[in-house]
Order: C-alpha cells, then structure tokens, then sequence
C-alpha cells in the first residue's frame, strides 16, 4: 500500500521550502477529521503565482514526475495539475486557488501534527471545508459516489458539536448545496 501521507510530505516540504501557500484536502483530510479510509491520491489546494514554479519543481528534485510547462499553466489558468511520485506511482493533485471557497480553504486551514513525527506539521482543511467540498464533488459527480457521502456523514458524526454550523449553512447556500448538508444532517443524527 502507498503511503500517502508520506508523499503528500515530501510535496508540502518542496511547497513550503518556496513559501507557497497550501492545504491538503481529499481523503487524506477527511480522514484527520472524519474516519480514516484509503485513497488513491493526494489533493493539494495551492496559493502559487509565475515565479514559484520553476523553483517548486526544481524543490520536488527527481522524487516526482513533474511538468514544469503543465504546472505553469495551472498557474496562469486558476485550474489543476499533478505531480506522479516516482516510486509508488501515487498522484498528486494541485488544485490553483482561484475561487473564494478555494481562498476560504487557505484561510481556515488547520495546522496538525504528523502522528509518527511529533515535530512535524501539515496544513490540512478545517472540518467545516472537507465537508463542503465532499458535498459538492457529491453533487457534481451525480450523487453517485458513496465515498464522498459516507465521508461527509462521518465527519458530521466525528465532529459532532465541534463545527461551525453557522459557517457551514452559509458556505453550503452559495455553494448550492444546502439541501444536501440539511440531508447529511439528518442521516448523521439518526446514526
């Protein structure tokens, strides 16, 4: 099994070696906030302007395959780009803060600790953030993916009491989907 966490390290290091701004989302978030489950990739919501690219994929070294024209693009662009980590083959998604939700997940992000590094830290998405966005990639993927469901309904229950409910009802009315953080809701208080 890949270690995510351990990939997504060694792409925050290269990030935070060139100041860039950065939170982790995905999976890898939700299970710092929900219950942990395994994941295929690593999705990374970065702050990054023209004259970081070269020296963020110069940092990367030979660890990851790294496009320095692709990530350029999504740099000028607001959109994605990935990172494939040589030895496992793991993705990494950079996702170029260009929308406010993006610029609300670099602003709340939280600071936690790596468990088996005590001296280490990530930034990850704040609980209220992960949930938002698993709601969304629920709606845009159709509403078929139970993944992204039973991840929002588990930090519901996990963070049960802990959440910016206020927050999260007016984030999910822009975002268009209140009428599924009223259902999680629901469900997560049933369980």
């Amino acid at each position: 099994m890949i270690d995510l966490l351990g990939v997504a390290l060694l792409v925050t290091d290269a990030l935070d070696a060139c100041g860039i701004r950065y939170t982790i989302g995905g999976s890898l978030a939700s299970s710092f906030s929900g219950e942990p489950r395994a994941s295929i990739d690593v999705d990374i919501v970065v702050e990054m302007g023209p004259q970081q690219v070269q020296p963020f994929v110069a940092a990367l070294g030979q660890a990851f395959y790294a496009d320095v024209d692709a990530v350029g693009r999504a740099v000028r662009h607001r959109s994605t780009s990935n990172l494939i980590h040589q030895m496992s083959g793991a993705k990494v998604d950079l996702f170029v803060a260009g929308s406010p939700l993006d610029q609300r997940q670099l602003e709340r992000r939280r600071r936690v600790q790596v468990a088996w590094q005590p001296d280490r830290f990530i930034h990850v998405h704040s609980p209220e953030d992960i949930l938002l966005q698993k709601l969304l990639w629920y709606r845009r993927g159709g509403e078929a993916s139970e993944r992204q469901w039973r991840d929002a309904l588990s930090i519901l229950v996990v963070q049960q009491g802990r959440l910016d409910e206020a927050y999260l009802s007016l984030v999910a009315e822009e975002a268009g989907v209140s009428d599924l953080l009223d259902r999680a809701r629901r469900q997560a208080a049933s369980r």
